[in-house]
C-alpha cells in the first residue's frame, strides 16, 4: 500500500505486468509529506493517492502514543472503500499495512462483508504480531500465543505505550471470517512462521522476490583502480540503514582481524556511520544509479551479508547476478538465495566461522562467476510477476466456478 521503497516498487511492477496480460488493475497508496503544502507527486498510470497531510500525521501521532497502529484514519479509509466498491474488483491484493494511514478494522470488515478474495504479500512479520516486524534479535516467540511486555517499544513502529497484547487480539479478530485469503511470502522462512501464527488457516504460498537481470549483470568499471585495491581481495557489504541489525559491528570486527590483503567496502553509509569506521574500510554513501551499483557488485570478490533479521534480501540476489558469490548469516530467508555452487551461510553471530569462510574462499576460490550467474537466473523479476498474474487468474477462475455451482450469473471478461 505504499508507492516508495522496494515494497511499493514491487506493487507497481506487478500491476504493470498484470495490465499487459489483460488484468485491469488500480493501485493505491498514501504518501507521508514532510511539508503541509508540498504538492502530491504525479501518480504513475493506474495509481491513486489517498489520505491527507493532516489525517496521516494525526494517525501517526495517535498510533505512536497509544500503540494502536491501524485503528484511525476513518474518513480517508471510508472514501477509499467507497471508491473500491465502485470499481467492483474481483480480488484485492494487499502489501504492507503497518504505516499509519489506513483503518484496518474498516478494511477487513469490508472484505468479509463483500466476501472478496484476498492476496496478501507479507514483507515481514508485522501482520501476525502485536507490534514487531521482526523478533529474531530479541528471540521472542510470544507472537505465537499472544504478545505481551513487548521488548521493542522503541523500535519501528515506535510506541510510547505497550499495546501489544490488545493489538495481537485485535488482529486475530480482524482476520477471523475471511473466506478466501491467500498469503504470499517471499521466503520459505516467513511462510513457515506464518504457518505457526494466527494466519495459519490461510492458503500460504511462496513467491520469491526478483530483480531486473537486464540491470544487475556483470558490469566492468574502474572501481578497483579508483580505490587502489587492484591487488586486494575485496569484500563488499551493502545496506540502507546500517546498524546492529544489518551487521555493521561485524564489519568493524572483520576490519580488525583481516590483513592488508583484504579490502572491506561498505555501501549505503552516511556521515554518522563514517564516524565509527576505521581507515581500512572504504565508505560509499550512495550510488548515482543502479548501473553504478552493478559495477560495485561486479568489482567485489565476495559479498558478505551478516544480517541478523531479514526476509529475502535483494542485495544477495543483486550480488549473484553480477557474478559475485555470497557469504551470509543463516538468518531469515537470506540463506535460501544461495546454493552450494555460489555461496555459503554460517550461524548468526558465529564470527569465527564467518572469518574462517572468508579466508577459505579467498584461498580456494570455490565459487565461479558462471555458477553465480546460473543461480541468478532464478531471480528474474519478470518470471516472479508472471507468477502473481497466474495466481490472480487462478483465484478468479475459482470464483467463477463457485458462482456457477451456486447457480449465480457471472459475466467473465479479460479482467
Amino acid at each position: 500500500m505504499v508507492d516508495f521503497g522496494s515494497t511499493g516498487k514491487i506493487m507497481l511492477q506487478i500491476a504493470k505486468v498484470a495490465n499487459k496480460q489483460g488484468v485491469h488493475t488500480i493501485t493505491y497508496s498514501t504518501r507521508q509529506q514532510t511539508k503541509r503544502y508540498k504538492p502530491m507527486p504525479t501518480a504513475p498510470e493506474g495509481h491513486k493517492y489517498y489520505g491527507s497531510f493532516v489525517g496521516n500525521n494525526l494517525h501517526y501521532l495517535l498510533s505512536r502514543i497509544t500503540g494502536k497502529y491501524g485503528c484511525y484514519s476513518y474518513y480517508s479509509t471510508y472514501k477509499l472503500l467507497r471508491e473500491i466498491k465502485t470499481f467492483k474488483p474481483d480480488l484485492i491484493h494487499l502489501h504492507n499495512l503497518h504505516a499509519a494511514f489506513l483503518n484496518l478494522p474498516m478494511l477487513f470488515h469490508y472484505i468479509k462483508k463483500q466476501n472478496l478474495p484476498i492476496v496478501w504479500t507479507l514483507h515481514d512479520c508485522w501482520s501476525f504480531t502485536g507490534k514487531c516486524p521482526y523478533f529474531d534479535m530479541v528471540k521472542c516467540v510470544r507472537w505465537e500465543k499472544g504478545c505481551y511486555d513487548c521488548p521493542q517499544l522503541k523500535e519501528y513502529p515506535q510506541s510510547l505505550t505497550d499495546c501489544s497484547t490488545s493489538m495481537w487480539h485485535k488482529k486475530k479478530k480482524w482476520y477471523e471470517g475471511i473466506q478466501n485469503l491467500t498469503l504470499i511470502t517471499p521466503s520459505q522462512w516467513l511462510a513457515d512462521l506464518a504457518k505457526r501464527s494466527m494466519l495459519k488457516d490461510a492458503d500460504i504460498r511462496v513467491i520469491n522476490n526478483g530483480i531486473d537481470l537486464a540491470v544487475f549483470r556483470p558490469t566492468e568499471s574502474n572501481f578497483r583502480q579508483k580505490y587502489a585495491c587492484e591487488s586486494k581481495f575485496v569484500i563488499l557489504g551493502v545496506a540502507f540503514g546500517w546498524g546492529e541489525r544489518k551487521g555493521l559491528d561485524v564489519f568493524l570486527k572483520l576490519a580488525e582481524h583481516l590483513n592488508e590483503g583484504y579490502q572491506i567496502v561498505l555501501l549505503g553509509t552516511d556521515a554518522k556511520v563514517d564516524e565509527n569506521l576505521p581507515k581500512n574500510i572504504i565508505s560509499i554513501h550512495r550510488t548515482q544509479n543502479q548501473q553504478e551499483l552493478a559495477e560495485i557488485y561486479t568489482a567485489a570478490d565476495l559479498f558478505v551479508n551478516p544480517t541478523r533479521e531479514e526476509n529475502y534480501p535483494t542485495v544477495n540476489m543483486e550480488a549473484l547476478a553480477c557474478g559475485t558469490p555470497v557469504l551470509t548469516f543463516r538468518t531469515g530467508g537470506s540463506p535460501e538465495i544461495i546454493d552450494e555452487t555460489c555461496g555459503c551461510a554460517v550461524e548468526c553471530d558465529d564470527f569465527p566461522g564467518l572469518l574462517e569462510q572468508i579466508e577459505k574462499i579467498h584461498e580456494l576460490m570455490p565459487y565461479t562467476k558462471e555458477a553465480c550467474l546460473q543461480r541468478a537466473k532464478a531471480f528474474d523479476a519478470n518470471q516472479k510477476f508472471d507468477e502473481y498474474c497466474n495466481l490472480y487468474k487462478e483465484i478468479c477462475n475459482k470464483k467463477v466456478e463457485r458462482s456457477y455451482e451456486k447457480g449465480a450469473t457471472f459475466t467473465r471478461d479479460n479482467t
